[in-house]
């Protein structure tokens, strides 16, 4: 996926600033596609240059202007095409893994270690899934189409969330 497609689909609702959406995809998007938010912004001037987005200046008083950027019919149906393309799973590519792998080259203290924290951090974004599914979606045969589609893809977060928690238990426990 390219982080123009991420773009589009968080912009696909409504106009938003860069600013803005830079927030909105560390807490949306940004789990399961990372960017900074200065690659959010040249991402969003060459998205403009394609006409995939337009962007209108607001003026603000005592603040710099600031630009709203919005979808054009053109970036819709970029995306839908995109949308449209078969993709593969994507590969594992995890540092975890490969210390794993060869941890029997370190002493156990620096892998169960390793273990803890990689077991806190998959504890506390589970946490974060879970408190937005308590918020957001309690009733999910109730919610918009769009809200099912944000739903389903938490619901893959949390599902991926507690197998790695539960794989870092078993892991701990057999090296302890």
């Amino acid at each position: 996926m390219a982080l123009a497609h991420a773009i589009l689909a968080s912009l696909i609702d409504r106009p938003c600033s860069g600013y803005d959406l830079a927030k909105e995809f560390d807490g949306s998007v940004g789990f399961f596609w990372q960017a900074t938010h200065q690659q959010i912004y040249r991402e969003l001037s060459k998205l403009e240059a394609q006409g995939w987005v337009i962007s209108k200046t607001i003026s603000q008083s005592k603040r710099p202007d600031k630009k709203l950027y919005q979808v054009t019919e053109l970036g819709k149906q970029q995306l839908k095409e995109w949308i449209a393309q078969p993709c593969e799973p994507a590969p594992i590519k995890d540092d975890l893994l490969v210390k794993i792998f060869g941890g029997y080259a370190a002493s156990r203290e620096v892998i169960l270690e390793e273990l803890e924290r990689h077991r806190q951090a998959h504890l506390e974004r589970l946490s974060t899934y879970k408190a937005l599914e308590q918020k957001y979606f309690q009733k999910p045969q109730e919610l918009s189409e769009q809200a099912k589609f944000q739903f389903l893809t938490l619901l893959n977060g949390i599902s991926y969330e507690t197998h790695w928690l539960a794989w870092c238990q078993q892991a701990i426990k057999l090296l302890s």
